[in-house]
């Protein structure tokens, strides 16, 4: 593995409450971050993660989403694709910028800076795999298969 990345010891506020990462305590955690919440491909993203919940849940694997919406932005989009899955409100890109999610796009011509759909699945603290450049369509459903394959070896 290239990457080096642990978990950071700060509280973040998410749609159920603050958490701290350093001190989560499932065997599995699965971080992805993504650009905005209730757009296309977000969406998609969300509602996949949400649908497999209980087979990630089997797998006693947390799955927390990030992005630099508000709580409030969060917990409308929750209520409005019924996601199961916590989102952490990184508005200070303090997470966006320990994972170096940050990156420059070119939207309409324009450069901007904006989130790199990543996903981090880390077991009992230390990152196992990380995926860059990430596609939303099918993205849940690889992140499971992979998941079952770590969990088998």
């Amino acid at each position: 593995m290239s990457e080096q990345i642990d978990l950071p010891n700060q509280e973040f506020a998410t749609t159920s409450g603050h958490i701290n990462l350093s001190e989560y305590l499932h065997e599995w955690l699965i971080i992805y971050f993504y650009p905005k919440d209730s757009t296309p491909g977000c969406t998609t993203q969300a509602v996949g993660f949400s649908c497999l919940k209980d087979q990630f849940n089997a797998l006693n694997t947390q799955i927390i989403g990030v992005s630099r919406d508000s709580v409030k932005t969060h917990q409308n989009f929750t209520t409005k694709q019924n996601l199961t899955i916590d989102l952490i409100s990184d508005k200070e890109e303090i997470l966006c910028k320990h994972f170096d999610v940050i990156k420059e796009k070119n939207m309409y011509g324009k450069k901007v800076f904006g989130i790199e759909r990543s996903t981090f699945i880390f077991h009992q603290g230390k990152l196992v795999k990380s995926y860059r450049k990430v596609k939303a369509d099918g993205h849940a459903e690889q992140v499971l298969e992979d998941l079952k394959t770590l969990q088998s070896i």
